[in-house]
C-alpha cells in the first residue's frame, strides 16, 4: 500500500510575512513593542537559515510595512469615488518599496552559511538599510524597527545615537533571541526576553524639566475639520467660526496656534479673516498654517499674526510629500492635470528655501517650525541655530482615525527626545499635544474631538549628544559592523 505523500511544509516566505505583520504591531498605537520584538527574532532566524534569504528578508519586509503603513491607504478614501481604486495598489507599492531595503539586506548575507554568522549579518545589514532607508530617494524615516521603544523608557537613549541607536538595539536584541533559539537555548533566550521587558515596563518613563509659573502659555486650536468637509464652501464658515470660538475662550496666552491650512482662503485675500482671528486672540501673537500663490507658485505655509493681524514672519514647508503635495516630474504631471492628492491650489505646492527659525520675541524665544511631514526627519534641525523649541502644525485628517495619527504623535515625541528640546503640535483633527524636552507628553486633545489645549511652555534642556553629532556616528558604526559582520565569516568560510 502507498502512502500519502507528505504534505509540504509552508514556505519560509510565508512565514516570515507572518512574522513581519506581527513585527508590524509593535508601532503605534499598538504599541505591542515584545510581540514585536519576538517577531523580528522569528523573521530573522527565518532569514538566517532559508536558501533564499532574499526572497525571504523581502517578505518579511513587506509584511512590516504593509503592518505598520496600512494608514497609507486613508488619503485615497476620502474622495473614495475618485481614488478609492489606488488604495489597493497604494498599500501594496508602499509595503514592497520599503521592503526592498530589507531585500538588499538580506541579499547580502546569501553567501554566508545559514547558522548564527548568517543572523549577526543580517541584523547589522538590516540596521544599515533602515538608515540607508531614511534618505535615499528622499527619505522615508518613518516605522523604524527602532520605532517600537517611543512608548518606553528607552526613548531617552535616541538622545545618544538619535533614531538609528534604537533601530540597533531592537535588531541587535532579535539577532540574540534568534541565536538563543536556534541553538536550542531556549531558558535562555526566556531570560533575555524578562531582561529586556522588565525594565522597559515597569521603570518610570523619563521627565523633561518642568515650565516655571512664569513660562509662556501656548493655545493649541484643534478644529477637528473632517477632510472630505473643510474645504466644502458651506462647511468653511463652520470650521472657521469654530476655530474662533475655540480662540477666544479660556483665560490670557501668550501665542495661539492654528493648525496646517487652517486659513480656509489664500493669505493675499484674507485680510478679514486674519482681523477676525487677531480680535478673538485678545492681544496674543497668532501662528496659522495657510496658504499663498507667490509668483504664481502654490506655497504651505505657517504664518505669524502680530495683535493686529499684521503677517510679521512666513515659513513655507519646504519638505513636502510625494504624490501628496506634489508629483515628481512636475512638467508631465501639469501637462496631465495632476498635482497630487492633498494639493489644493493648481500645478501642486511648490518647497520653500529649506527649514528657518522664527523669532517669537524675548517672552517665547525663537521656535524651529515644522509643517506636517517635515517633523517625520530628525536632519533638519542641525542646519539652523540651536532653537529654544520645536512648533509642529499639521493636518493629520489625511491619515485617518486609527494608526497614522498617533505614528505621527510619535515620531513628534521623538524629535523631542533626541534633540532635547519640547514640542507643541496643533493638529487639524488631532492628536495636538505639548511634549516635554524628554517626549514626555504633557498634555492632549483626543483624535477626532474639537478643543484647544493651554499648555506651559516647557523649557529645553543642553544640547544633546545626538543633537550635535546627528547620524554620522551611528552611520559610521553601523558600516563598520556590517562589514565586519559579512566579512569574517566568508573569510572563515573560504579557510575551509
Amino acid at each position: 500500500m502507498t502512502r500519502p505523500a507528505a504534505t509540504p511544509p509552508p514556505r519560509p516566505a510565508l512565514f516570515a510575512l507572518v512574522a513581519g505583520l506581527l513585527a508590524g504591531l509593535g508601532q503605534a498605537p499598538f504599541g505591542l513593542w515584545l510581540l514585536s520584538l519576538v517577531a523580528f527574532s522569528a523573521g530573522i532566524a527565518l532569514v538566517a537559515t532559508a536558501a533564499r534569504p532574499g526572497r525571504v528578508a523581502w517578505c518579511f519586509g513587506a509584511g512590516h510595512f504593509a503592518a505598520a503603513l496600512h494608514w497609507i491607504v486613508e488619503p485615497f478614501l476620502v474622495e473614495p469615488e475618485v481614488f478609492g481604486w489606488l488604495a489597493p495598489a497604494g498599500l501594496i507599492g508602499m509595503a514592497g518599496g520599503m521592503a526592498l531595503f530589507w531585500l538588499a539586506a538580506g541579499l547580502g548575507v546569501r553567501r554566508i552559511a545559514p547558522g548564527p554568522a548568517r543572523i549577526a549579518a543580517f541584523a547589522a545589514l538590516l540596521a544599515l538599510a533602515e538608515l540607508v532607508r531614511a534618505y535615499v530617494m528622499s527619505g522615508f524615516p518613518w516605522a523604524h524597527p527602532g520605532h517600537i521603544l517611543i512608548d518606553t523608557p528607552a526613548l531617552a537613549l535616541s538622545a545618544i545615537g538619535g533614531p538609528h541607536l534604537l533601530n540597533a538595539l531592537v535588531l541587535a536584541a532579535a539577532a540574540a533571541l534568534a541565536a538563543l533559539s536556534m541553538a536550542r537555548r531556549h531558558l535562555a533566550a526566556a531570560g533575555l526576553l524578562a531582561a529586556l521587558a522588565l525594565p522597559l515596563t515597569f521603570l518610570p518613563e523619563p521627565r523633561g524639566p518642568v515650565a516655571g509659573p512664569d513660562a509662556p502659555v501656548v493655545r493649541l486650536v484643534q478644529p477637528n475639520a473632517a477632510q472630505d468637509l473643510k474645504w466644502r464652501p458651506d462647511m468653511i464658515p463652520v470650521f472657521f467660526d469654530r476655530g474662533l470660538s475655540l480662540t477666544a475662550g479660556g483665560p490670557p496666552v501668550d501665542l495661539v496656534v492654528w493648525p496646517e491650512t487652517a486659513l480656509p482662503v489664500l493669505l493675499e485675500d484674507s485680510g478679514p479673516w486674519r482681523a477676525a482671528i487677531a480680535e478673538a486672540a485678545s492681544g496674543a501673537t497668532v501662528a496659522v498654517g495657510v496658504q499663498r500663490y507667490p509668483g504664481g507658485r502654490a506655497r504651505n505655509t505657517l504664518a505669524v499674526l502680530d495683535p493686529a493681524g499684521e503677517v510679521t514672519a512666513l515659513y513655507d514647508k519646504h519638505r513636502l510629500v510625494p504624490f501628496g503635495e506634489y508629483i515628481p516630474a512636475r512638467g508631465l504631471a501639469a501637462e496631465a492635470g495632476l498635482s497630487g492628492l492633498a494639493a489644493t491650489l493648481r500645478g501642486g505646492f511648490w518647497p520653500g528655501d529649506g527649514p528657518g527659525e522664527i523669532d517669537l520675541g524675548d517672552r517665547l524665544g525663537t521656535v524651529f517650525p515644522m509643517i506636517c511631514y517635515e517633523a517625520i526627519f530628525p536632519q533638519y534641525l542641525r542646519r539652523v541655530d540651536r532653537p529654544d523649541w520645536m512648533l509642529h502644525v499639521t493636518n493629520d485628517a489625511w491619515f485617518g482615525r486609527l494608526s497614522g495619527p498617533y505614528q505621527h504623535l510619535a515620531l513628534a515625541r521623538l524629535r523631542a527626545a533626541e534633540s532635547g528640546l519640547p514640542v507643541l503640535r496643533a493638529a487639524n483633527t488631532g492628536v495636538s499635544a505639548a511634549i516635554d524636552a524628554r517626549g514626555h507628553v504633557l498634555a492632549s486633545l483626543p483624535l477626532g474631538e474639537a478643543g484647544a489645549l493651554d499648555a506651559a511652555l516647557p523649557p529645553p534642556l543642553p544640547p544633546t549628544p545626538y543633537a550635535r553629532t546627528g547620524d554620522l556616528p551611528m552611520a559610521a558604526i553601523l558600516l563598520l559592523l556590517a562589514i565586519v559582520a559579512v566579512l569574517a565569516p566568508l573569510r572563515r568560510q573560504t579557510r575551509h
